[in-house]
């Protein structure tokens, strides 16, 4: 237990003092303790005494319970806030009386929702007021519509439930929430089945395999996405090309997991096998999964950084055009695909280039994706004073929590 409190209050002060841009000489001097003691206080080897920590915290003017009760941000640590909170109840309480429900409105919330999610670098504000709204409709239909209705109409508010809760389970996936990412995955696919839409139930298994993957899950995202893959191509027309867009992007979260659980050669082979899809198919954004060359060349990227092939992903990523991308979501996640591979280099200024682009193009992204404020956090910890500085007051400027 010591050692864990040292370590988070050595985290909490260099965080503190760096983002004040003072040096470890000037903050022991002020505080009245020895260079090596603070560094090894820094370090999280040396757990300090209360009244050294009162020092520390009235030289970095903070309160301390600053340096006492944050811990640093990682990959799985969910932004403390109401977001996730909100969904979660929508999710989960009972349903509500919302009166009758239009179904084409029903359907065009939907898709402007989407649109938000893919285009607005406000995103997260927007859809975390929004999407309560939109599940509480859905759940309500689904409960009232009767049994004698038309199976037109049926299958038509299924297929909106499908892509509700693909948005859904795309929101709570960059919130950290993977439990509420599970559970919207499974209702997609529920909805995707009760519609009987091979593509709805497609881009299901999509949404699944990718919520897999964030919960370290790479056999298990592999076996879903390579499964709805050949179910897809068994169901549908060679010449569909919304079909094939799709298999295309089952194929590169296959490629993904196979990186992840160590297979390099299998995940840059799916990564070629994609190529000719894309070249089929053209930019094409089905069921915004934005499938096409561009998304393809971004997966290419993402498997080196994976595979620790970095020098090469960093090649690649210099031929990538990624504002051609219609989702903010992609190219946010490949600039800091990029930054991870600088990182690996141990390039942090690079890797530090990468996030603040990131952090222009949507600042709301590098605050709730757990893969920014992991990075953000190790620039603070690992950089030079430079890097590390911009770092911490980057993370504090858009309220990272490290």
């Amino acid at each position: 237990m010591d050692r864990e409190l040292a370590r988070c209050i050595g985290e909490r002060v260099r965080f503190c003092r760096v983002a004040a841009d003072k040096t470890q000489p000037v903050i022991a001097g002020l505080a009245g303790i020895s260079v090596d003691y603070l560094y090894q206080i820094e370090r999280g080897t040396k757990l300090p005494t209360v009244g050294v920590l009162v020092e520390l915290a009235r030289v970095l003017e903070q309160p301390i319970g600053v340096l006492l009760n944050n811990a640093p941000a990682t990959a799985s640590q969910p932004v403390p806030g109401a977001a996730g909170d909100e969904l979660r109840r929508a999710l989960t309480l009972p349903v509500v009386d919302t009166g009758p429900v239009d179904l084409s409105g029903l359907n065009d919330s939907i898709g402007v929702a989407w649109h938000t999610w893919q285009t607005s670098p406000q995103r997260y504000s927007r859809l975390v007021r929004d999407l309560p709204r939109l599940i509480t409709a859905v759940e309500w239909a689904l409960r009232t519509i009767r049994s004698d209705d038309e199976a037109g109409g049926r299958r038509y508010l299924y297929r909106c439930a499908a892509d509700l809760y693909a948005l859904v389970r795309s929101v709570t996936k960059r919130l950290g929430r993977v439990d509420l990412a599970l559970l919207a995955a499974d209702r997609a696919i529920r909805a995707g089945e009760a519609a009987d839409d091979p593509l709805r139930l497609a881009v299901s298994r999509w949404n699944l395999a990718q919520v897999l993957l964030a919960d370290e899950e790479p056999e298990s995202a592999e076996t879903v996405a390579l499964h709805g893959a050949q179910e897809l191509e068994a169901a549908t027309a060679d010449d569909d090309l919304d079909a094939v867009a799709l298999r295309g992007s089952l194929l590169l979260v296959a490629a993904i997991a196979a990186a992840r659980r160590g297979d390099r050669w299998v995940a840059h082979d799916r990564v070629r096998l994609v190529e000719p899809l894309a070249r089929r198919t053209g930019e094409r954004n089905t069921l915004w999964t934005a499938f096409g060359p561009t998304n393809v060349k971004m997966f290419a990227v993402s498997v080196a950084v994976e595979t620790g092939d970095t020098a090469e992903g960093l090649r690649l990523a210099e031929q990538v055009d990624h504002d051609s991308s219609p989702s903010i979501e992609r190219r946010v996640a490949f600039l800091i695909d990029q930054a991870k591979g600088y990182e690996q280099r141990r390039d942090f200024a690079g890797a530090l280039m990468m996030v603040s682009a990131a952090e222009r193009q949507a600042p709301e992204d590098v605050r709730h994706r757990p893969a920014a404020r992991a990075v953000l956090s190790r620039l603070v910890q690992r950089g030079r004073r430079t890097v590390a500085g911009e770092a911490a007051r980057l993370a504090t400027r858009i309220g990272v929590p490290l």
